[in-house]
């Protein structure tokens, strides 16, 4: 179980369906924000930090264009409320050479 505040890593499930779930959210909300047309791939980690509800931190893997890059999305989600909400999406950089954008 995750401590109050503490940032710790999602163990065994980090993809699982509810994380890919939010990964998907939040490439979708980035495109809408931001007019861009990235392509979800794979989640590559998650952290969660116990808040009001959770923030996930997300690294996952996205095409733009025709290239593979990794981005880290930080996801606040309030499951008993069904609310959830993109906090940050940033660019961390292009994924290694051995990944392949049609993967």
């Amino acid at each position: 179980m995750a401590k109050v505040g503490g940032i710790s890593e999602v163990e065994g499930n980090a993809n699982s369906l509810e994380i890919e779930n939010l990964a998907r959210f939040a490439v979708d909300e980035h495109n809408k924000k931001e007019n861009s047309m990235l392509e979800y791939k794979k989640v590559v980690n998650v952290k969660q930090q116990v808040v009001s509800g959770m923030m996930y931190y997300i690294t996952l893997e996205a095409v733009d264009g025709d290239k593979l890059k990794i981005y880290e999305a930080k996801v606040w989600e309030k499951s008993w409320m069904n609310f959830k909400e993109l906090q940050d999406f940033k660019l961390i950089g292009d994924a290694p050479a051995d990944c392949s954008a049609t993967a």
